[in-house]
């Protein structure tokens, strides 16, 4: 078995094209670098380096070991950085993707509370689509992601967060509909406003309506909740809007919900991390944080 500091001197021999600069990146000595590499060419039997006008370079066997190693030594950067931050909350950070509205009408009084007990830990948020979301971490940009299930994915480990519950509303202009109950067909009739066609509610309502037989075709179609609820207060449209977002609407009667003949079923949010790759001690608090403050 050969050695791990010898592919280390290896790897900052072929980074550097230097033999003199690994050496100091390693804080040895150069005669040390050559003696290391010496010993790994002798336990492969080929020739790894050869010198040029600058250094040294790698030969197509050395390119080879090296796009090996390369990825070795990332694994190895990354665990020591998740090594280190284990060691308290004091710094740090929390990397966390997914959609405006998410960010804004769930996760918000979470990240708020969370970064008032450790308000060394740096926040980076990723706004995106689901789709965006999980190419952010399969990419490592983040750490978790924050999404409407399902998803599906043998890459992906999806924790269960709280329910909501997603319904049609209107504001003012459709009053005569406030007290009345409407059939989807009869919905159907009246300029409907939905989030646009890569968002996971906007797939899941789509899905709902073809069980009935249906094809729903929005009127307008946008990209945040915000607008959603301004455009419905306007009387551009019914709106199809989590009804969580909306309580101060509902609550001070901008807004009613349309009630329908059949029951809305509610929608799950997770916490999307990859799986068997192991969490930064912020994100692996910040789950628990959400979860214990969820079950008060």
């Amino acid at each position: 078995m050969i050695n791990y500091e010898l592919y280390k001197v290896f790897y900052w021999a072929a980074k550097t094209g230097s033999l003199s600069k690994a050496a100091k990146s390693l804080y040895i000595t150069q005669p040390s670098v050559s003696h290391a590499i010496k010993q790994l060419e002798d336990s492969f039997g080929i020739t790894l380096f050869y010198r040029n006008s600058k250094g040294v370079a790698l030969t197509q066997e050395g390119v080879t070991l090296y796009s090996y190693i390369e990825k070795s030594q990332i694994l190895i950067s990354l665990a020591e950085e998740k090594m280190a931050a284990l060691k308290n909350l004091d710094s740090g950070e929390l990397r966390i993707g997914g959609s405006d509205s998410l960010f804004k009408h769930y996760l918000l009084p979470y990240l708020e509370s969370y970064r008032q007990k450790h308000p060394g830990i740096k926040l980076h948020l990723n706004h995106g689509t689901t789709p965006e979301t999980i190419a952010f971490l399969k990419e490592g940009k983040i750490d978790l992601g924050v999404v409407r299930m399902p998803i599906v994915d043998s890459q992906l480990e999806v924790m269960k967060g709280i329910e909501l519950q997603d319904c049609f509303v209107a504001g003012a202009h459709f009053a005569e509909l406030k007290d009345k109950v409407l059939s989807l067909e009869l919905l159907l009739q009246y300029p409907i406003i939905l989030f646009s066609r890569n968002s996971r509610v906007r797939m899941a309502i789509t899905e709902l309506f073809q069980s009935y037989g249906y094809q729903i075709k929005p009127e307008i179609e946008v990209g945040s909740v915000d607008l959603l609820i301004e455009f419905a207060r306007k009387g551009l449209g019914i709106s199809y809007i989590t009804k969580e977002f909306i309580s101060k609407e509902l609550e001070e009667g901008s807004l009613f919900e349309i009630n329908l003949d059949i029951k809305m079923p509610p929608s799950q949010v997770g916490f999307m991390i990859m799986r068997n790759m192991p969490l930064s001690h912020a994100a692996s608090k910040f789950i628990e944080f959400v979860k214990n403050t969820d079950e008060i």
